[in-house]
């Protein structure tokens, strides 16, 4: 990646929400990304450690968060930042599910890796369904 942080601007007037993506392996943030995009969702950004997923969270809605990043086994506390900071609704994506199970407060769920476009739509879908309810 040519820069620290790939980023789009959210369009002003946006009526969808944005998601957000905090994973370090290129080809996954790449499949994730095309998903979210195919369902209509705006992606804010591809952040790979702590710094880049905070600096992002403002703009984000949902967020997709990994574990193990490229700065360690941040993903459990970026996770709980995200809820509890920024009122993001995190669904975790990992292949080491215990790792989260039962430890972040507000999370929405764990999806285990490798996971289907279909599961991550139907993720997204129940992050949705969870912004809108009271």
């Amino acid at each position: 990646m040519g820069s620290d942080v790939e980023t789009q601007r959210r369009t002003s007037g946006a009526t969808c929400e944005s998601v957000l993506i905090v994973e370090d392996e290129f080809l996954v943030a790449l499949d994730l990304e095309t998903t979210v995009r195919e369902i209509g969702l705006d992606v804010v950004g591809v952040a790979t450690d702590r710094r880049q997923a905070l600096a992002l969270a403002p703009r984000a809605d949902i967020a997709f968060v990994d574990v193990n990043l490229a700065d360690g086994a941040t993903g459990p506390e970026i996770g709980q930042r995200l809820v509890d900071e920024f009122g993001v609704t995190v669904i975790f994506m990992t292949s080491n599910p215990s790792a989260v199970i039962g430890r972040v407060r507000g999370a929405l769920g764990v999806v285990s890796k490798p996971a289907t476009p279909t599961i991550v739509q139907n993720s997204l879908r129940s992050a949705l369904e969870a912004r809108r309810s009271p």
